[in-house]
């Protein structure tokens, strides 16, 4: 958000330098041109006037593009365009063209007649007929460039934009999607610790030790967007410990996972809310308990998360899925079309997979 200001303030910079720059260089080599084809095959002429002619030229264009600069340059909006805009400019370049010709007319006279002492010969209509044109053409050159350059350097200014926006709102997207894991884990929890109290103090007390560092670590992974895989299994494992005080034997665990992918980064409380509602959704509703089983590997440049537990899919169709809706948009957000979430139906079991790419 910071570096919004600060990159179109360089960008605005740019832009004058850039026409600066575009003005002398442009205007300066038909000057050069003028002056280096007049020396060599003029004879009528002294190289001193041909020199204050092609200087007197190079003026004029910076002279003249630069004040029909000013004046279309507010005026015209690739947005909006309509007839009268381009009436507006086509009459702009017009009168910009005849004061540039006669100008130029003008002040070569003087020149011509300081620098070699005598009036310059008449000329026909036709002659002057061809120097407006000349300059005409000349002008509508580094106008049609002008605005190439403006289309786009505004189609790259929107696409900055465009950038920038879409940042700000996937930022504030998972931002809000982070601060109802919270509420949501909090919520399970507490339930937890109601139904052991009135059963077992020690028992509860425990619970809310183990609660305090849960939760502590969910505060902590809202200041990031990844979090190492070795963190996230040691919650998962404190999470189900803490089930465990109230589920008893009903809930078994089991994990495999390969020792080389634990220094991977994924997204802070996903795997943790995958087991959470394995056993919310799928063990505890069981009369005879099941099983939790959770794998994690790597292959072909994607991490797989799998987690398996005992139970019916329908089973979850009464709750709100605030969790696994959760998981799904933060996925998206974060990899877009890259990562894949899936929960089916097995054999009296019910399977969650995860695949996130991986940085080659």
């Amino acid at each position: 958000m910071q570096s919004k200001k600060p990159f179109v303030g360089m960008l605005i910079i740019s832009k004058r330098v850039w026409f600066w720059t575009l003005q002398l260089l442009a205007w300066g080599l038909l000057g050069g041109l003028n002056i280096y084809a007049k020396i060599a095959y003029v004879q009528t002429l002294s190289s001193k006037y041909i020199i204050a002619e092609g200087t007197l030229f190079i003026v004029t264009g910076v002279l003249f593009s630069t004040i029909l600069w000013q004046l279309i340059r507010n005026k015209i909006s690739f947005d909006t365009i309509n007839s009268k805009a381009i009436i507006r400019t086509t009459l702009t370049f017009l009168l910009i063209s005849i004061l540039m010709s006669a100008f130029t007319e003008i002040v070569a006279q003087i020149l011509y007649l300081k620098i070699e002492k005598k009036e310059m010969p008449s000329r026909s209509l036709i002659e002057y007929a061809n120097t407006f044109i000349n300059m005409s053409l000349l002008l509508l050159l580094w106008l049609v460039v002008y605005l190439s350059i403006k289309s786009i350097w505004k189609t790259q200014k929107n696409k900055v934009e465009q950038l920038q926006l879409k940042t700000t709102l996937k930022e504030s997207q998972l931002n809000t999607l982070k601060g109802q894991i919270n509420p949501h884990f909090m919520f399970n929890s507490l339930n937890n610790i109601r139904a052991l109290m009135l059963e077992d103090v020690y028992k509860s007390r425990d619970m809310i030790t183990k609660l305090s560092e849960l939760l502590r670590y969910s505060l902590n992974s809202n200041k990031v967007d990844l979090i190492s895989l070795q963190e996230e299994i040691e919650v998962v494992r404190n999470y189900v410990e803490l089930s465990k005080i109230q589920l008893e034997n009903r809930l078994r665990y089991n994990e495999e996972i390969e020792k080389k992918v634990l220094e991977l980064e994924i997204p802070p409380m996903m795997i943790q809310m995958l087991v959470e509602n394995a056993i919310k959704h799928g063990v505890s509703n069981q009369i005879k308990g099941g099983e939790v089983f959770l794998k994690i590997f790597k292959k072909d440049q994607m991490l797989f998360v799998e987690v398996r537990n005992t139970g019916q899919l329908h089973n979850t169709r009464s709750s709100t899925k605030i969790g696994l809706k959760n998981i799904q948009e933060r996925l998206r957000l974060l990899y877009g079309e890259r990562s894949f979430f899936n929960l089916t139906q097995e054999l009296g079991a019910v399977k969650a997979l995860i695949k996130i790419p991986l940085h080659e």
